[in-house]
């Protein structure tokens, strides 16, 4: 048999600490003779004898229908071995009769066994390894999670979260508490309250209950770590009510009811809740839908509740230290260690090296600048919290999801570059990497010029003002965005069309028949159950699942708020426009889900929202607002209700716990969020670069700038028919024909594995999603981290890999952010919220010269403008 699930004894002394014999199982693609395995994973000897009798005992009928639907569901599956693939068409294109006989002869078939290992492996565990390196493929039904520990520490960190993120929320620099800081907060509290809570038993309705069920457990952590996710989030509402209240906005004195407010969170809010219990069935329950930015959170979780603690090989021989301590050592040393990048020696963070040499340096700036340029630095940073610039995760992603967002970034930077240095667009007369707009002479966008008193569009005051220009990564970035969102939808229809299929078929059969009682979590045909069936959605079906009309009702109730809200204030906006904003993520969600479910990046729809919204109703800002609001946060939402939905079911909560804790927290996160608008729109001179402790609003200003740019001038003044920026529209058939590309390149050669390995979508998305103000600075230590950890260690030291990789991945980001929290409110909170930096050269440097922001290539005549003369009425 070849190096697939037993490769010798490690030198453990032969014994791990529960006497066992430790071997090195490679568990993985089945490989030939001359290859080596590319997934080794050390099991203990008990595992794998397991495996093993589960194997001998299942029939060849049975392996080959397994392996069949394997290699159907992961044929084009990036995150699964190649190897793996290779040897289970291998095993399909032999004749049926070839196995028969070798079982009747007794004689020895090893790639039958190695299949049918690889089957158990898939149905009673995971075929993924970063799954199984997390999730435990067992469940203990009889573990409390909804108690009254997690209605207490998870009513109380939501509350806190939720006040925190929403009242700093509108400040510059902004300052939240993250959710894997309520995780750590809630351990220690509930193991308190574990100590110190009375055991006695109650009776209520039926049912036994304690306020201390016992061991604060795994269950309950995640539980509440659930709720954290769910409420710590700043959300639009922050930046809806400024831009619609304050005077030097649109000044709609309406906007200031809590009334309107609170209708209109909760409708946007809620709305991304309905949707993501509606498409469970294409987003959670699959096996396929792994969600690997949810493992470091699981990691943590996992790190103060697991008993295990096996001795792994690694670097520099064998690792003895648990999960625990792992976690603990590694968040006190970047607790420490952030406090230099984020506050002693600033310049460790923006470590733009090479632009310190010749400040002034436009070229030099505009090619290696980490601020304002393209970030071509081949080590820009020594700041961990740089690549999460973003919201990714380091040491989370997949390989094929970083190397293909790296050959998006840099694609996108050589364009830009080819665009500033040919002034296309006249871009070479703005800084290269830039998202502000600019006016025809150069300077900031100023929108109220080409307003009235009402704050509506006015013509002539635009006439003799300026038309809007864009920076060249900028208008690399929207080409990207548009090549995106068509590559998205026909990589889904070529590639993952089965899935939907299975999952349209799954949610047909629940609508049958929707009041029936303890339904199980799936309805499949038998023939797919593979599609879900694994190890974790049969431990799942113990508890009984929320059906789909609970959550169409969350839907329809969410959309009803909105539409009240916007029906009985005077917003000038049909409250129809909610439902055809609702119409945008119910088309896009799946699809988008899909890739985000398995690359671990999102799909960014606010292009798409502004594009259609602004389409709508051309003229209207707050028709676009309203529009982007339910079609670009609502599916925003519904995908982090769905990762969290993911998480609940790797941890197997009960979905109807996982239901109403979510609920609880969204209605907290609304309340709060909702309440605090009025107390934060009465700072002095909030809003503008005046206000007190830093109160200055750039969610708002932006919000603002946008709702005009896109709402009151509109999409057609800019891509419209022989409109400047028309040729950007090539962006969406230039996004069908790559992935159309690559669907050819795939039939041509499908033992490739760099070809299979590519991803088109996520090569526009990472020109996109890292487009302005970000750079490849802030991508590139991504690339670094993620081949040292997943093509060197996963590959030298998996067992080391699979223990310590996403403990690592949840510690640093925790240590960053209680580092950052302790700064800000030790030195910023005693200076009026204003942070009190340490003056010498490693904080002063980093906004010398063009590092502060970018120079243009070109400049104007004192005077002189762009593009067409101011007052010739040819501005579109």
């Amino acid at each position: 048999m070849s190096q697939h699930l037993d490769s010798g004894i490690v030198p453990y002394d032969d014994k791990d600490e529960k006497n066992a014999t430790v071997t090195t199982a490679v568990v993985g693609p089945p490989v030939a003779e001359d290859d080596v395995a590319k997934n080794d994973l050390e099991l203990v000897s008990a595992d794998l004898e397991d495996l093993e009798m589960k194997a001998n005992a299942m029939s060849n009928e049975r392996a080959r229908h397994i392996i069949a639907k394997l290699y159907k569901i992961h044929q084009h599956d990036q995150n699964f071995p190649r190897t793996a693939l290779d040897r289970m068409q291998e095993f399909l294109n032999r004749p049926e009769h070839e196995t028969q006989e070798l079982a009747k002869t007794n004689s020895h078939d090893e790639l039958l066994k190695e299949m049918k290992l690889e089957a158990v492996l898939a149905t009673d565990n995971s075929p993924y390894l970063e799954v199984r390196a997390n999730v435990d493929p067992t469940d203990d039904p009889t573990l409390p999670s909804l108690t009254f520990r997690v209605l207490i520490l998870g009513t109380l960190l939501s509350g806190l979260g939720s006040f925190v993120d929403t009242l700093f929320a509108n400040r510059l620099p902004s300052v939240f508490i993250s959710a894997n800081v309520a995780q750590l907060i809630a351990y220690p509290c509930g193991r308190f309250m574990e100590r110190v809570l009375p055991t006695k038993k109650f009776t209520t309705f039926g049912r036994e209950w304690s306020f201390n069920p016992g061991r604060f457990n795994a269950k309950e952590h995640m539980l509440i770590a659930i709720m954290a996710n769910v409420s710590f989030s700043s959300g639009y509402t922050n930046s809806i009510i400024p831009t619609q209240a304050m005077p030097f906005f649109f000044n709609m004195e309406f906007a200031r009811s809590f009334g309107y407010q609170f209708l209109n969170t909760v409708g946007f809010t809620f709305v991304g809740y309905g949707l993501a219990g509606l498409t469970r069935r294409f987003l959670v329950y699959p096996s396929v839908a792994i969600w690997p930015s949810a493992f470091a959170q699981i990691a943590l979780n996992r790190s103060f509740h697991t008993e295990k603690n096996e001795p792994v090989k690694g670097p520099f021989g064998i690792w003895r230290i648990s999960r625990e301590k792992f976690f603990l050592v590694t968040f006190i040393m970047m607790f420490v260690y952030f406090w230099f990048p984020g506050y002693l020696f600033q310049a460790l963070s923006y470590f733009s090296w090479m632009t310190w040499i010749s400040p002034n340096n436009v070229n030099l700036a505009a090619i290696t600048s980490f601020a304002g340029g393209m970030g071509l630095n081949p080590w820009p940073t020594f700041d961990w919290n740089v690549p999460n610039a973003n919201g990714t995760i380091p040491l989370t992603l997949p390989t094929f999801t970083i190397m293909n967002q790296f050959i998006g970034v840099l694609l996108a930077a050589l364009v830009s570059i080819a665009f500033w240095y040919s002034n296309a667009w006249n871009t070479g007369y703005l800084p290269i990497n830039s998202n502000k707009t600019w006016s025809n002479a150069a300077t900031r966008y100023n929108v109220s010029k080409i307003l009235d008193v009402h704050s509506n569009f006015d013509n002539a005051k635009y006439q003799q003002y300026s038309e809007p220009w864009m920076g060249a990564a900028y208008i690399v970035c929207f080409i990207l965005y548009f090549a995106m969102y068509a590559a998205t939808l026909m990589y889904v229809i070529l590639y993952h069309r089965h899935d939907m299929v299975m999952g349209w078929k799954s949610l047909k059969k629940t609508f049958r028949n929707p009041f029936r009682k303890n339904r199980n979590a799936v309805a499949v045909d038998e023939d797919d159950d593979l599609f879900f069936e694994d190890v974790h959605m049969r431990l799942m079906r113990v508890y009984p699942e929320v059906p789909e009309w609970q959550y169409l009702i969350v839907l329809l109730i969410a959309m009803a708020c909105g539409m009240i809200g916007l029906g009985i204030y005077p917003t000038d906006v049909s409250p129809a426009i909610v439902l055809f904003g609702v119409i945008m993520p119910l088309i896009v969600i799946v699809p988008c889900g899909l890739i985000q479910a398995i690359t671990g990046m999102p799909i960014p729809l606010n292009v798409l929202a502004e594009f259609i919204g602004g389409a709508i109703k051309p003229g209207s800002a707050n028709s676009l607002i309203y529009f982007k609001t339910y079609g670009y946060i609502a599916a925003y939402q519904a995908l982090a209700f769905s990762s969290d939905l993911k998480l609940a079911h790797y941890l197997k909560i009960p979905p109807r716990h996982t239901f109403a804790m979510q609920i609880w927290a969204t209605v907290i996160y609304c309340f709060i969020c909702a309440g605090l608008q009025n107390y934060i729109l009465g700072f002095k001179d909030v809003c503008t670069s005046a206000a007190k402790f830093g109160m200055s609003c750039p969610g708002a200003n932006t919000f603002f700038t946008s709702a005009v740019f896109w709402g009151t001038l509109g999409p057609v003044r800019l891509f419209g028919p022989g409109k400047r920026y028309t040729l950007m529209l090539l962006g969406f058939p230039i996004g069908l024909v790559t992935v159309l590309a690559y669907w050819a390149l795939r039939k041509a050669f499908p033992r490739k594995e760099w070809i299979r390995q590519l991803h088109p979508v996520m090569i526009f998305n990472g020109g996109a999603y890292w487009g302005p103000p970000l750079n490849m600075s802030y991508f590139i230590g991504n690339v670094y981290i993620t081949v040292f950890s997943f093509q060197f260690i996963r590959k030298r030291y998996t067992a080391f890999w699979a223990k310590y990789n996403y403990v690592l991945a949840a510690s640093f980001p925790a240590g960053i952010a209680i580092a950052a929290l302790v700064i800000f409110f030790g030195t910023a909170i005693p200076k009026d919220g204003l942070y009190a930096t340490i003056e010498w050269w490693g904080n002063d440097v980093l906004g010398v010269g063009c590092e502060g922001g970018g120079c243009p290539r070109l400049t104007l005549p004192k005077g002189d403008v762009f593009g067409a003369p101011v007052g010739s009425g040819k501005f579109t």
